[in-house]
């Protein structure tokens, strides 16, 4: 594996992990959410990824496969938790029906800032591997010195 490889792989999983920060906060900002223009609480989100072969010239493609495959990280899918509403008893709520409940989004903040805290360690080790790469590269560009 070149540099230029390492920085790709890298960096796509940087990529990954800001879209499942971004969807993250959208979920916390919405927790209070009754209405959406789908009609209905918001509902939360959640960020799929998968593992692609990384871009690659025909020689690297080959000299991996021989060595195991290399892959870098994108994001396939935003979808929707398949998880019920939780309703809450709030007859005041100007979204609750005849009977005085209202659908609220299913979104735990636990759970959520758990994942922004995954997130963002994530995040880190990412930017870890790239400043590692830097630095490596940077060696090797003294050794002919």
């Amino acid at each position: 594996m070149n540099f230029l490889d390492a920085l790709h792989i890298s960096s796509s999983g940087l990529s990954a992990q800001r879209v499942r920060m971004n969807v993250i906060s959208s979920n916390l900002a919405n927790i209070d959410t009754t209405r959406t223009p789908q009609g209905g609480p918001y509902r939360r989100k959640d960020v799929v990824f998968a593992a692609h072969p990384a871009r690659q010239s025909f020689r690297n493609t080959l000299r991996s496969h021989m060595a195991g495959k290399l892959s870098e990280v994108r994001v396939v899918g935003i979808m929707h938790d398949p998880r019920p509403a939780k309703i809450k008893y709030d007859p005041q709520h100007p979204d609750a029906d005849e009977r005085g409940y209202v659908a609220v989004p299913n979104i735990n903040i636990i759970e959520e800032m758990v994942n922004m805290i995954s997130a963002t360690r994530s995040y880190e080790a990412n930017v870890t591997a790239i400043n590692a790469t830097k630095s490596m590269a940077l060696k090797a560009l003294e050794i002919g010195r």
